[in-house]
């Protein structure tokens, strides 16, 4: 069982685990399943269907002592909204808001009976691009999910050459899909602000802001493609949202100077963005010239699951 960790990627519509033996240069999984989250059923389904899908993958490949990594929405506070301090941490900034105010580490670990390694699955996606992926060998790296929400994931390489994840002081390091584009008249986001990144980028707002402004219902491939043939609605609301795209990802860079900028999620199979996206980050960015690659994901949907096997020490 050398090698061998379970990683598990906490999503809002599904909950994948895998069994994976790392060391190569490539992950080998050993198993592979994927469970609906039910988060409409509220917080302790959740819990429970993470803690039986951990339990069978281990069954699976023959071990119920591996060593655990998860990848969920969010960070975590030791500050209730009481503002009295908790004894565990408590999840904040998920997206799937059953999670936020709960105690969800300390109930799954409980639950399990040991250890388990905790990080946001944007740090997770950016983890496993540098490990294996499209932004391998660089310095410093920013992985970016575009998908259901917006966020990011800081990965450093040592001189060693050790990935680290940065979580940063307060465990928000990498959230860019929380700038804020316009605080006095942006849309509302359910963080509580206005004119966040995430309520311009994230996919299904793209669909929704198609659908009021046409009155015709596409998914996000769909407008893409109205886009590139022309269609006034689709190719206005693309070109605003490469604009937007721009903006915010060369605040980004200006700030971390990143190697490389992998791109993930739905959102990043929308080809327009290494095009119009990217000549919208050179006009911003704060350099003569944009040093900065950003390119598309290498490992996929994978990389979130992947990533958290790479957590456990």
């Amino acid at each position: 069982m050398e090698n061998l960790r379970i990683g598990v990627d906490l999503g809002g519509t599904k909950v994948e685990a895998v069994v994976v033996r790392l060391g190569g240069d490539a992950p080998d999984v050993l198993v592979r399943k994927r469970v609906p989250t039910h988060a409409e059923r509220g917080y302790d389904a959740i819990v429970q269907a993470t803690c039986e899908l951990v339990r069978d993958v281990g069954r699976e490949c023959g071990a119920d002592d591996l060593p655990i990594g998860i990848g969920m929405p969010g960070s975590v506070t030791y500050r209730r909204s009481d503002g009295t301090r908790s004894d565990v941490p408590l999840v904040k900034n998920a997206n799937t808001t059953s999670l936020n105010g709960r105690p969800f580490h300390a109930d799954v670990q409980r639950a399990l009976g040991r250890p388990i390694a905790f990080a946001n699955d944007a740090n997770c996606f950016a983890l496993a691009e540098a490990t294996w992926g499209a932004s391998r060998g660089a310095r410093v790296s920013f992985g970016v999910i575009m998908g259901t929400g917006v966020g990011g994931g800081i990965v450093l390489r040592g001189e060693s050459g050790v990935l680290r994840a940065w979580d940063g002081a307060q465990g928000i390091a990498g959230e860019w899909g929380h700038l804020s584009l316009d605080a006095e008249n942006g849309l509302p986001c359910y963080c509580g602000r206005r004119g966040c990144v995430e309520m311009y980028l994230a996919g299904p707002r793209i669909e929704q802001t198609y659908a009021a402004r046409s009155g015709k219902t596409k998914s996000l491939s769909e407008i893409a493609q109205a886009a590139y043939e022309g269609e006034p609605a689709a190719s206005r609301l693309m070109a605003e949202r490469f604009e937007l795209f721009g903006r915010a990802m060369a605040t980004v860079i200006d700030i971390l100077d990143p190697d490389v900028v992998v791109l993930g999620g739905g959102v990043s199979n929308v080809e327009g963005l290494y095009h119009e996206g990217i000549d919208a980050v050179r006009h911003w960015v704060f350099n003569d010239e944009l040093g900065t690659r950003i390119v598309k994901h290498q490992i996929g949907d994978s990389a979130g699951v992947l990533g958290a096997a790479l957590l456990p020490e």
